[in-house]
């Protein structure tokens, strides 16, 4: 049985969430094909069949799924879920809204937020904020997954040559409307998608404080801007700032902690970045145990000086 990956995409690109989620297909066994449902998503699932490893995009394209509701979505995956032993969702908002929809009406259990593929039946999961791994074995006879997109590989987004096919859109389901959105318009990279993340702890002080040390630092660096969660719930940075088990989960190449002191659900968010580097005049901040470079200094000074040199 072949593995199925339910795409993020905004109806022209492919969001990167989805090559992580093939990556994780891809070791579940067996073919790895994509669904595309959205509406005038033609560029989206050109971008599908071109990643290295998937060998069918199914492509179902209407109104129905242009705004891309739960329960339209899922049941356009419920009318191809028989064909598949796994369907793999990105750990992502939009994934999260739809797998939970379709294990109930599969009546199966789901399993959330695996970090490995150990054999196809048997998973890996972070549980406790991190700080203990379960292995959960599925005897379902098909598997609804979400994906930790920071536990796997992305898969490279060219040099496939997948077959791209014409699917039945389904009808809308009447159970819920669309009303409108409200969308954020960034200068920087998004934050689960940066390369480089520059986050402030509650140490910042204030909003101004944040924008005057730790803007200018992105800005070198060509970074997002991240933060704990005590620093937004001090209404120092924006909701969509946020790091951590209740924020964010994040792996960016290079994470910098600013006035951080390293709290467990923070930790849980940024931990598997590959570079952490930590600025706090507290030796005994838990931060310093996960960064790889640690400079204990006022951020106030030390911040500065670093921009000055970059």
């Amino acid at each position: 049985m072949a593995a199925l990956v339910i795409a993020e995409h905004d109806h022209g690109t492919l969001k990167p969430a989805t090559l992580n989620t093939v990556t994780a297909a891809a070791a579940c066994g067996g073919d790895v094909h994509v669904l595309v449902a959205g509406q005038n998503a033609a560029g989206a699932a050109k971008a599908a069949a071109a990643i290295t490893g998937v060998a069918k995009v199914l492509h179902a394209d209407g109104a129905s799924l242009g705004e891309q509701l739960a329960e339209n979505v899922a049941a356009q995956v419920l009318a191809v879920a028989k064909s598949y032993s796994h369907l793999l969702f990105p750990a992502t908002a939009h994934g999260k809204n739809v797998a939970p929809r379709v294990a109930a009406l599969l009546d199966v259990a789901q399993v959330s937020d695996i970090t490995k593929v150990v054999s196809p039946d048997t998973f890996e999961r972070p549980i406790y904020a991190g700080n203990a791994i379960a292995t959960v074995q599925s005897a379902d006879a098909t598997k609804v997954i979400t994906v930790r997109t920071t536990g796997f590989d992305a898969a490279a987004a060219s040099g496939g040559s997948a077959a791209v096919e014409s699917i039945e859109p389904v009808a809308d389901s009447g159970l819920s409307s669309f009303v409108g959105a409200e969308i954020v318009k960034l200068d920087r990279p998004e934050l689960t998608a940066a390369k480089i993340i520059v986050s402030g702890g509650r140490a910042m002080g204030s909003s101004d404080k944040f924008t005057e040390v730790l803007t200018p630092l992105a800005d070198k660096l060509g970074a997002a801007l991240g933060a704990s969660r005590a620093a937004v719930d001090a209404g120092y940075a924006p909701n969509d700032w946020q790091v951590g088990q209740t924020g964010k989960i994040v792996a960016p190449q290079l994470y910098i902690a600013c006035g951080i002191s390293g709290a467990i659900q923070h930790l849980a968010g940024m931990k598997d970045s590959k570079v952490i580097v930590a600025i706090n005049k507290d030796p005994e901040a838990p931060i310093f145990s996960v960064a790889d470079y640690g400079l204990e200094a006022d951020l106030f000074t030390a911040v500065p000086e670093l921009v000055s040199k970059l």
